[in-house]
């Protein structure tokens, strides 16, 4: 599967494509950032952002998209523009049929290094070596693109069998709860023809 990472943000968008191969083997594609002028209007920093996630989409192909989930910030500005451009992101993924899964940093961070705790430095170290890079990947969004990838690419398969055995043990709950209706209404006509043969 090859996998689109995103690290959204307004002045610096990470992007990296990976692909992944048998077992837990990933292979690094391609990596960017794209970046936009901070005295630029708003609409035209996400179109900017957005014009180029849709050339990587056509050039690369991607069969997913995994972005980071945002979380609170101490600078709600830098929040909303980080939100903003991963809406962005996920429309144009959307509009070509690609599923969009948003990773937590904490979990990009476990999928990764083994610690949901890791700073930045010890993540660009273990996508290096993972990915067998020589050089690292600059600047740091990057890294995280390329992270979000790689976290994807391990996590998706477990995530997907999990919500189908969740699936398969909702369904087994709802049958058995229609059996016990079915059993205790069956109870009752019976019990209530036996109360009318007796009256008789």
């Amino acid at each position: 599967m090859r996998v689109l990472g995103v690290d959204p943000g307004l002045t610096r968008c990470g992007l990296g494509v990976v692909d992944g191969g048998k077992g837990r083997s990933v292979r690094p594609v391609a990596v960017g950032v794209v970046r936009t002028p901070a005295d630029q209007d708003l609409a035209q920093r996400l179109l900017g952002v957005a014009d180029e996630v849709e050339r990587w989409l056509d050039r690369y192909r991607p069969e997913a998209v995994a972005v980071e989930r945002v979380f609170a910030q101490h600078n709600v500005r830098t929040a909303m523009g980080t939100a903003q451009a991963g809406g962005v992101v996920a429309l144009s993924a959307a509009r070509r049929g690609l599923p969009v899964v948003f990773h937590t940093p904490s979990e990009v961070k476990a999928a990764v290094t083994g610690s949901g705790r890791a700073d930045k430095a010890q993540v660009t170290t273990m996508v290096m070596r993972l990915l067998g890079l020589e050089v690292k990947p600059h600047p740091a969004d990057a890294a995280d693109a390329l992270a979000l990838a790689i976290c994807h690419l391990w996590r998706e398969p477990m995530r997907v069998r999990l919500a189908e055995a969740e699936a398969r043990a909702a369904e087994l709950v709802r049958a058995h709860k229609a059996r016990l209706a079915a059993a205790a209404k069956a109870a009752g006509t019976t019990k209530k023809q036996n109360e009318t043969g007796a009256r008789r």
